[in-house]
């Protein structure tokens, strides 16, 4: 990550805050200025740790939290040159996500803000993938000094929401998942295919050479307009590969993937599969859009780093819209879970007065709007 050095005048002492993430598997802190230059941010990822089993096992998440956790804000302190008293405020995720986990970066953050006493802001996780657009090169400036009201579209592995931003900390939920989240799908998938875990990334790669049009999943119907829902199509690729003698079922734990028969066309699952999930997204995000008369479309979470969603969701934005929506996406490196983003969301939080105390409890079902 770049860090940048560019702060206005040297006489003008910037916002700066030291955030914390450890929602799900990755030991995250991050040191931001203004809310907007990141002097650093540092993640501990989990993802070898739970590769073996094929998905994240809580209990082994929050241990891990707790070993790394400590190092992890040091050497961000250390890596953005920062002094306990150059810090304003610690921001930390206090929701949604594994409770666990959740425990692990709020006490941390608590024990800092009662040494030092310092301010503690508690952030919503989806609220951080929001902010991730407002960090470094400020994609979110093209939409000029007042970019509201915004669509955003969250998808990652554990959530898919449209929300509608109308100002800083105004939020309405308009849509969501009503079963898999859009990266549970792509796991649960990439499972069925052996292609292991993340899914995501896997059947990206194998997608590259296959046929999206030459399995057909049906759109599912649903009683809201901005609704998803992926359970059918994880069923309709479960059909598909018993034709072929499949699933292909990734090992139990500590395993190695069964071999694949030639027979399954992986590839050719794997990218109709790619293919109908991000149309469903595009689709009912820019009618969306339309509907609620926004300025443009902001994208973040882990699935947001995938290429054919980002073709799709602006192909559609541009061809199919009655208007032309700017599409914009975060940077590969914050697409998926770090502190940075939560240090953009806090500072926006922090200058809206917003103060939380020290028996501030985690909130893994917390919502957004």
């Amino acid at each position: 990550m770049t860090i940048s050095t560019d702060l206005g005048s040297s006489d003008t002492r910037p916002t700066r805050i030291l955030a914390i993430e450890s929602s799900c598997d990755e030991t995250a802190a991050a040191v931001i200025d203004n809310g907007r230059y990141i002097r650093s941010n540092v993640i501990a990822s989990q993802i070898e740790l739970h590769q073996q089993y094929g998905g994240v096992f809580p209990e082994m998440a929050s241990r891990a939290h707790i070993e790394a956790i400590g190092a992890v804000i040091q050497r961000a302190m250390y890596d953005a040159g920062a002094s306990w008293e150059s810090i304003d405020a610690v921001g930390v995720t206090k929701g949604p996500g594994l409770p666990g986990s959740l425990v692990v970066g709020v006490n941390a953050a608590k024990g800092i803000c009662l040494a030092r006493d310092l301010p503690l802001i508690g952030i919503n996780h989806l609220e951080g993938h929001i902010y991730s657009h407002w960090l470094e090169d400020a994609p979110i400036s093209r939409f000029g000094e007042n970019p509201f009201p915004l669509l955003a579209l969250i998808v990652s592995g554990g959530h898919t929401e449209l929300v509608i931003i109308r100002d800083h900390g105004q939020y309405e939920l308009i849509g969501h998942t009503v079963d898999d989240a859009v990266g549970e799908a792509f796991d649960k998938v990439a499972r069925m295919l052996g292609l292991g875990y993340p899914g995501g990334p896997a059947i990206e790669k194998a997608a590259r050479s296959g046929n999206p049009t030459r399995f057909k999943l049906s759109r599912p119907r649903m009683d809201k307009p901005y609704n998803f829902s992926f359970s059918g199509s994880k069923t309709a690729v479960l059909y598909a590969l018993r034709k072929f003698g499949g699933p292909v079922e990734t090992t139990p734990a500590g395993g190695s993937p069964p071999g694949i028969s030639p027979r399954i066309p992986v590839a050719d699952i794997a990218a109709s599969f790619q293919e109908a999930i991000s149309e469903w997204l595009a689709e009912k995000t820019v009618r969306a859009a339309e509907a609620y008369d926004v300025k443009g479309i902001v994208v973040g979470g882990g699935v947001s780093a995938n290429q054919a969603l980002r073709e799709k969701l602006s192909a559609v934005a541009g061809a199919r819209s009655a208007r032309l929506f700017t599409v914009l996406f975060p940077p590969l490196a914050l697409c998926t879970d770090n502190a940075a983003m939560i240090g953009a969301a806090a500072h926006f939080a922090y200058l809206r007065g917003v103060r939380d105390q020290l028996d501030m409890d985690v909130l893994p079902d917390l919502k957004l709007g």
